[in-house]
């Protein structure tokens, strides 16, 4: 019962560790509020950048976003891509600085607009910012008919030279690529409308109370970190639960132990039984004797796997001590204990148990 105990919060904490890791990843990608229209593709944002919002302390940045896909070439290879054309504030308050691997990251040099290449988009297609080719991103025009003889004509085209690629996973890397917002106006031709605006809060600040007291424009939705990705984050959490389970049905493999223990201890005190209950015991009290002794004991089990696990978990979390093998990011095993898991913990093995210990006194009846 230790053992499995142990291990219960063991698994967790290092599948934790990982999920804060993609949650960290996701984060420096993904504001902290995303407002973005409920139905169509793009609104006016005026209204998000005057009045109290624009002034408040909660409010670290705002951040005009242009999204859509393009058709892109770089020296013969063609891809289609997404470009995220963002404003000037995007540069400081995004985290996307922390996973560039080729180049630095910057949108601007002087007055030259930049690039910034996800990298498995960039190494398909040939594109490297040491390059001095440029890119070629095409987007269909909105106020001309598609010409079948001559399709150049339908098409606004801008060039611009890539500055640095960034990876952060391979769902991002694939296919975008993040631009200033004036080159995404000038390819889209769109100059009073956005896809969303991206609004990055102060430490502390709760996304969903200020969600709550947000006063939107008509036909937006604002979006929290968990909302923008319901998939991704509805996944991690259906692992973490299929990884308890599974534990947890080894934990009752485990507590069968219990069960045959408490049989033969029942059958070898037989006789002490019956003196008890010649003394006047009853058969509900002898009973319980045998239930809380049989719980004890998965009690002991289930102190000293916290213990253990608990133990394990802090050294781990703070010094690293099992190294991950191979080239990673990170060097060691990443480790989260979190409460709510040495709680669960509790109640399972607990549960267990008793439930065991019950079941082996009841057939002994």
């Amino acid at each position: 019962m230790a053992i499995g105990t142990a291990a219960l919060i063991l698994i967790l904490s290092v599948y934790n560790g990982f999920d804060g890791i993609i949650a960290a990843n996701m984060s420096d990608l993904d504001p902290d509020v995303l407002v973005m229209a409920a139905e169509g593709k793009r609104f006016p944002p005026d209204s998000l950048f005057s009045g109290p919002l624009a002034s408040s302390p909660e409010v670290l940045s705002i951040c005009e976003v242009l999204e859509d896909n393009v058709f892109l070439t770089y020296s013969g290879r063609q891809a289609i891509a997404t470009m995220k054309g963002v404003g000037d504030e995007y540069e400081s308050t995004s985290g996307l600085g922390n996973h560039i691997v080729e180049g630095e990251f910057a949108l601007h040099l002087g007055d030259v607009p930049l690039a910034c290449v996800g990298a498995n988009l960039a190494y398909s297609n040939g594109i490297h910012p040491r390059f001095v080719d440029k890119m070629e991103i095409y987007y269909p025009k909105s106020d001309v008919p598609v010409s079948i003889s001559n399709p150049a004509r339908s098409l606004n085209t801008v060039r611009i030279r890539p500055g640095s690629l960034f990876s952060i996973s391979s769902a991002t890397d694939g296919d975008l690529m993040i631009v200033p917002i004036e080159t995404a106006r000038e390819l889209t031709g769109c100059t009073d409308e956005v896809s969303a605006v991206e609004i990055r809060l102060a430490e502390g600040v709760s996304a969903k109370r200020f969600i709550r007291n947000l006063e939107l424009p008509e036909g937006c939705v604002a979006l929290d970190r968990y909302r923008q990705h319901p998939s991704l984050y509805k996944m991690m959490r259906y692992e973490k639960l299929a990884i308890f389970m599974i534990l947890l049905f080894v934990v009752i493999i485990i507590a069968f132990n219990i069960f045959g223990s408490l049989s033969m201890l029942i059958i070898e005190k037989e006789k002490d039984i019956a003196t008890l209950q010649a003394m006047g015991a009853t058969q509900k009290m002898t009973s319980r004797i045998f239930l809380l002794e049989g719980w004890l004991v998965s009690l002991v089990g289930l102190v000293v796997g916290l213990a253990a696990g608990i133990g394990l978990a802090l050294l781990q979390q703070h010094f690293g001590l099992v190294k991950m093998p191979g080239n990673y990011m990170i060097s060691a095993y990443p480790v989260i204990l979190k409460l709510s898991d040495v709680l669960w913990t509790v109640i399972g093995v607990s549960g267990i148990g008793l439930a065991i210990a019950a079941i082996s006194v009841k057939s002994r009846n």
